[in-house]
């Protein structure tokens, strides 16, 4: 993602050092094993459709894009979670994910 929402990059730049930190575990997770990135997105693509939050939602729809991810395993990926988080979140994480792929083609 190119840019990251304003309430982040406030926090970034208040709080630079726990940013790093914070930044320096999410690559170590990602590092820890064999998924390649793009299957690392959609694995986050689902948990934050599982949390049911709209802007990890969106953030992890354009970083899988930006792996490779097609609109259709993107959906795929939250199609999945139907009978696992249930019918609307399923469905609002549908929604805003669409809105991010559309956003993301211009």
């Amino acid at each position: 993602m190119s840019e990251l929402p304003r309430t982040y990059q406030r926090f970034q730049a208040e709080y630079g050092e726990l940013w790093q930190t914070y930044e320096r575990l999410g690559a170590t997770a990602a590092e820890a094993g064999p998924l390649e990135k793009k299957v690392r997105e959609l694995v986050k693509l689902g948990m934050a459709a599982a949390n049911q939050s709209e802007s990890a939602v969106r953030s992890h729809t354009h970083r899988a894009l930006e792996a490779g991810a097609t609109a259709e395993e993107i959906h795929h990926a939250l199609l999945l979670g139907i009978t696992t988080i249930g019918f609307p979140a399923m469905m609002a994480a549908l929604s805003w994910a669409q809105a991010a792929v559309e956003a993301h083609q211009g």
